[in-house]
């Protein structure tokens, strides 16, 4: 199957996936829901706010489509129809869930005296923190143009953003840690999903 092929030949990403996952997996199972957040958003300075502020972005909606139109723009018209079937689908399992969740995001989670860090210019929700949008996006995206994409020299530039867009959601004080490791696990078997029913489709 070319999905296994494509697979092995991203080894380098979804190696370094995995470690990323497992790693910070242990260290919300350590420190908590509660805990893991105030350690990882306890560092502020005002550099980093404006740079996250706009990083973030990479996780939108409106980028990935962005995405779909360059590829379309320099003809490759199966990468563009990837990358918007794959936003789709990731975008939905990840709104289906924030519906059914509806958990609380930091700013309505922590008593006013335990958060302080926000950033101004950034809208802070309040509500639909599980899992995160952004992440899941930036994280399907990122899977998919390695499954798609021959050169092992982007595989862990490009996990490494989409790491850093989840991270970006807990330093804007948008998500938990646990909504950032949902959204990656769900970005990247959405495109999985999407690059493995491509392959059976192209066949037929």
């Amino acid at each position: 199957m070319k999905l296994i092929q494509n697979i092995k030949q991203a080894s380098l990403y979804f190696v370094g996936l995995s470690i990323f996952l497992m790693g910070a997996s242990l260290f919300l199972i350590v420190q908590g829901k509660s805990n893991s957040f105030l350690l990882i958003n306890n560092f502020h300075n005002q550099w980093l706010d404006s740079f996250f502020s706009k990083f973030t972005f990479l996780g939108d909606g409106i980028f990935a489509l962005i995405l779909s139109l360059l590829f379309l723009i320099f003809k490759k018209k199966k990468a563009s129809l990837l990358t918007l079937i794959t936003f789709v689908f990731s975008g939905l399992v990840a709104q289906l869930i924030k519906q059914i969740a509806n958990s609380p995001r930091p700013k309505l989670f922590f008593k006013p005296d335990v958060y302080v860090h926000f950033v101004d210019g950034v809208t802070v929700s309040n509500n639909f923190s599980f899992p995160s949008g952004h992440t899941t996006t930036a994280f399907a995206l990122a899977t998919l143009i390695v499954l798609i994409s021959e050169k092992k020299i982007i595989q862990l530039p490009l996990l490494l953003i989409a790491i850093l867009v989840g991270y970006s959601r807990i330093y804007l004080g948008q998500h938990f840690l646990l909504d950032v490791i949902t959204g990656a696990f769900i970005g990247t078997i959405s495109s999985l999903i999407t690059v493995y029913f491509a392959e059976k489709q192209i066949k037929k």
